[in-house]
C-alpha cells in the first residue's frame, strides 16, 4: 500500500458528501423543467431539514454552487458576469439567454437566486460553501473552450467572494470533468474537485453521445453492484493540484414507483461505507438538494438511515465525515506536492 496514502489518511476512513446546488440552473435546459419545478420550490424546505440532520449527526458536507444563486437579481448578476462566453452550438444550453426579468427576485418560491439559502448553509457548522461554476458551465459540450472556462471560474470565485466566501473546491456540472480544465483551476486555486466513478457508467460525455444502455446502466446500478462497491484510497499527495476525489454513489430520490426496492437501495449504499471503513478508505456520496424537493419525509428517512449506519462504523471503526475541503488538506498537509511543472512544499 502506498505509505503516502497512510501518511495522508492517518489510518482513517471518511464518508464524503458533496451536494449540487444549482435549482433553475441545472434544469433549465430540459424538457421536463416545467414539470420539475415543483421539486425546485421544494428545496427550499429540503434544505434546511439536510442541514438539521447533518447538524444531528455532526456531518461535515460540500455544497457546489452555481455562481448565479448567490444574487438578489439579474442585474446584480450581469455585473459579475464574464464577457467571454461559451459558445454552445445548442443554444438551448445558454443560460443568460433566459435571465428572469429585473422584478424577480429572491422569495420563498424562488427557483432563480438564493442568497439566504447560501447564507444559512455557511452558518451551519463543518458544510463549506465551494463551486459549481458560475453559470452550470458544461464542458463536454460544442463551444466550450479553456478561456469561456477561465473567464466562468472567476466569475464564480467573485460571486462568492462579495459574499464573503473562498471556494476552493469545485463539482463539474452534469459531472463533465475535463482534465485540460484542472491546470485552469490550480491556477485559480482550486484545491479539490469530485471526479466521476471510474466505471464506465459514468465516464462522462456530452449529453448528445449519452446512450440508453449507460442510462439504464446507472439506474441498475443504485439496486445491483454493477460497478462494484466504488470505494477510494486517499489521494496521493504527489498527484498536484486540484486534489481528485472521486464519486462512489449518487443517492438517488425515493421513487414511489420503485419503492418495493428501498432496501436494495440503501443496502447498497451501506455495503460501499462498510467497505470504506473496513479498508480505510474514502466513501463520496452525492446528490441534489432539489431531490429532497418531493417526497422530503421519504427521502430524509432514507438518509437518516444511512447516516445511522454511518455512525456505527464510526464507533466501531473510527470512520470520520469530512468535506471536500478537509480530505484536500488532509492530503496536502503531508510532503509534498506537485503543482504543474513545479514542485512546492507544503
Amino acid at each position: 500500500m502506498n505509505t503516502k496514502n497512510i501518511e495522508a489518511r492517518n489510518g482513517r476512513a471518511a464518508m464524503v458528501i458533496s451536494l449540487d446546488f444549482e435549482l433553475y440552473w441545472g434544469m433549465r435546459h430540459l424538457p421536463s423543467v416545467n414539470s420539475y419545478v415543483r421539486n425546485l420550490i421544494g428545496a427550499r424546505i429540503a434544505i434546511p431539514a439536510i442541514l438539521e440532520l447533518f447538524r444531528e449527526y455532526g456531518i461535515h458536507a460540500t455544497w457546489a454552487t452555481v455562481g448565479f444563486l448567490f444574487f438578489e437579481r439579474t442585474s446584480q448578476l450581469l455585473k459579475i458576469a464574464p464577457t467571454r462566453r461559451p459558445l454552445y452550438k445548442n443554444t438551448k444550453l445558454d443560460p443568460y439567454s433566459d435571465l428572469p426579468p429585473e422584478s424577480e427576485h429572491e422569495t420563498s418560491d424562488s427557483i432563480f437566486f438564493a442568497p439566504s439559502l447560501i447564507r444559512m448553509i455557511a452558518k451551519t457548522t463543518n458544510q463549506e460553501i465551494a463551486t459549481h461554476s458560475f453559470s452550470h458551465y458544461y464542458s463536454f459540450e460544442d463551444g466550450a473552450d479553456i478561456e469561456s472556462f477561465r473567464a466562468d471560474l472567476h466569475s464564480a470565485q467573485r460571486a462568492a467572494r462579495l459574499s464573503n466566501f473562498e471556494v476552493t473546491s469545485l463539482v463539474f456540472p452534469k459531472n463533465q470533468e475535463r482534465r485540460d480544465f484542472l491546470e485552469v483551476c490550480a491556477e485559480a486555486g482550486i484545491l479539490a474537485y469530485r471526479s466521476n466513478s471510474s466505471s464506465w457508467l459514468y465516464r462522462p460525455v456530452a449529453d448528445a453521445k449519452e446512450t440508453e444502455v449507460r442510462r439504464l446502466g446507472r439506474l441498475l446500478d443504485n439496486y445491483v453492484p454493477l460497478s462494484g462497491d466504488n470505494c477510494y484510497d486517499w489521494p496521493t499527495v504527489d498527484t498536484g493540484l486540484p486534489v481528485r476525489i472521486p464519486a462512489s454513489r449518487s443517492l438517488r430520490p425515493y421513487s414511489s414507483l420503485l419503492g418495493f426496492l428501498e432496501p436494495l437501495r440503501l443496502a447498497r449504499i451501506k455495503r460501499g461505507l462498510t467497505v470504506a471503513a473496513k479498508k480505510a478508505q474514502l466513501y463520496h456520496l452525492w446528490w441534489h438538494p432539489h431531490n429532497f424537493g418531493c417526497d422530503l419525509a421519504q427521502n430524509c428517512k432514507a438518509l437518516k438511515q444511512i447516516l445511522d449506519h454511518y455512525r456505527m462504523l464510526q464507533r466501531t471503526y473510527g470512520m470520520e465525515s469530512l468535506n471536500m475541503a478537509e480530505v484536500a488538506g488532509r492530503c496536502l498537509g503531508q510532503g509534498s506536492l506537485r503543482r504543474g511543472r513545479t514542485s512546492v512544499r507544503v
